[in-house]
């Protein structure tokens, strides 16, 4: 069968704010346009003035209704009431992220380690959305809806119910591709949207919330690049347009019927809606989703070096104009960036001429990468910029966790030494750096979450090995003029940057 929009769907033209009005029951509001020569805004850009009908009818042959059959895993039996869990949310829908959160805690709450509760095996049925990408039944859904799955099945716009294989799953991205069984070759589709979405696009999402079947609301786009802390690769739409339980893994599509995003959560206090919706951007989900159809997994590439975000403090204390770029914290021996030659303390600022806001920004863009491709990194290493080529490797499911180490007492018997921001030092019996005895309450350094036990390695990028090391760095950041100086510390075994404000 024919892509369903070949053809663009009648009528979908233009212009009143009363029909959207109340064809999403808000309150109907007369626009006018601003006092300026220019601002005629009607004059320009409209809305579908006879409501969404005509494209609903376009595109609802290509959404499904999925129903899911599995055993319930140990950490759902615990959610759902089992006699060991203490902390239940029965207002948070179960696509929430804070759900999935407390869903990775596999042992029982009150249990002693390594033992669990006897259990009958318990069996569930959940529904969720998908929609069909392809004439010969491929169907993309969330990886939260058949992740569990042993059995699945959509059920068409039509009530046809087709047996489907899971073809592939991204939990990274929540994403997962579907294959309808039997031979088809003329099932309905829809295409992904070629242009990103802006800020203010009217949108309809069409999904199965509560397993009511095919169902349609309407709305607009409200924010784009959100960060929800799902996973390191959040960039999810928001968008206003009413999503329920049940809507996960549906699409939400422009005027023109092409595929936005794929709706992946929501945030509400009370489990419904409240008007905040996320959906998993076009262009992220159409490249996850060829690679699941030709490989049946993601491949992507790996830098391999630990990241922070940078803040005022370290901005002013690194020499910074801004704190846009990521930083540092240490390359992993024997990754690609430590090869290429980046360090410690350097701050990642652009990939390919491409600018890095943020450390997320950055895994976000190197995962889009594939293994092999040698990228240009844009880096400012103590107020220069300088250039390094680095070729990623590939990014293994499951990273070795660099195991941390308990800071112990420092048993070294010199005198402690107060520092002039407030903290006090004593010399590291366990390796290198200064181990920080006491912080003065109100200082600097106390404000910005320096505590005792922290192990301080560097400071402005000089190596502590003393008291006096540490006053000669302070004493060379207030001669440069800079507000801040940067702090390379060890808690726990994990290492980051802090910047400590100093007086002139």
């Amino acid at each position: 069968m024919p892509n369903l929009l070949s053809t663009p769907p009648r009528k979908l033209i233009v212009a009143s704010a009363l029909a959207i009005a109340v064809a999403t029951g808000a309150v109907a509001m007369n626009f006018l346009p601003g006092q300026t020569a220019n601002a005629q805004v009607g004059s320009q850009v409209g809305v579908p003035m006879t409501g969404f009908a005509d494209l609903v009818e376009a595109v609802s042959p290509a959404v499904v209704s999925i129903q899911v059959r599995g055993e319930v895993p140990d950490r759902m039996v615990q959610r759902r009431g089992g006699p060991n869990f203490q902390f239940e949310f029965p207002d948070l829908p179960d696509d929430h992220p804070l759900r999935r959160f407390f869903e990775q805690f596999e042992e029982p709450f009150n249990a002693p380690r390594g033992e669990r509760p006897n259990r009958p095996r318990q069996f569930m049925q959940a529904v969720g959305s998908g929609f069909i990408i392809s004439a010969d039944g491929y169907i993309v859904t969330n990886n939260h809806v058949v992740e569990d799955a042993t059995e699945v099945t959509v059920l068409l716009s039509d009530d046809t119910e087709l047996a489907v294989d899971v073809v592939g799953l991204d939990p990274r991205t929540d994403l997962a591709l579907l294959k309808v069984r039997e031979e088809r070759s003329d099932l309905p589709y829809v295409e992904f949207a070629e242009e990103e979405a802006r800020v203010g696009d009217w949108v309809v999402a069409v999904g199965n919330p509560f397993g009511l079947g095919g169902t349609v609301t309407a709305g607009i786009v409200s924010a784009r690049g959100r960060d929800i802390n799902a996973s390191m690769y959040d960039d999810f739409l928001q968008i206003d347009a009413a999503v329920n339980r049940g809507n996960s893994g549906g699409p939400t599509f422009d005027i023109n019927g092409r595929v936005i995003g794929v709706n992946t959560a929501i945030f509400s206090p009370s489990g419904g809606n409240v008007g905040i919706a996320f959906a998993i951007p076009a262009s992220v989900a159409e490249q996850v989703i060829s690679q699941l159809r030709d490989e049946g997994v993601v491949t992507r590439g790996f830098l391999g070096v630990s990241l922070q975000d940078l803040n005022d403090d370290l901005a002013a204390g690194l020499g910074l104009a801004n704190t846009n770029g990521a930083l540092v914290t240490e390359p992993i021996e024997g990754a690609p960036a430590a090869a290429a030659g980046v360090e410690s303390g350097d701050v990642i600022v652009s990939v390919d001429g491409q600018g890095i806001r943020s450390g997320r920004e950055l895994s976000r863009v190197i995962s889009q990468k594939m293994p092999g491709t040698t990228v240009e990194l844009g880096i400012i290493r103590g107020g220069d910029e300088i250039d390094i080529s680095v070729t990623l490797e590939r990014l293994a499911e499951e990273l070795a966790a660099v195991p941390s180490t308990e800071i112990e007492e420092p048993e070294a018997e010199a005198e402690p030494a107060v520092s002039s921001i407030g903290i006090t030092l004593m010399p590291n019996a366990e390796g290198e750096g200064m181990v920080v005895e006491a912080v003065d309450s109100g200082s600097p350094a106390a404000t910005r979450g320096i505590m005792r036990g922290d192990v301080i390695l560097e400071a402005n990028g000089m190596t502590i090995a003393s008291a006096n090391d540490f006053e000669e760095a302070v004493e060379s950041v207030r001669d440069s003029g800079r507000s801040a100086i940067p702090l390379k510390i060890s808690r726990d075994g994990a290492v980051r940057f802090v910047g400590i404000p100093i007086e002139e």
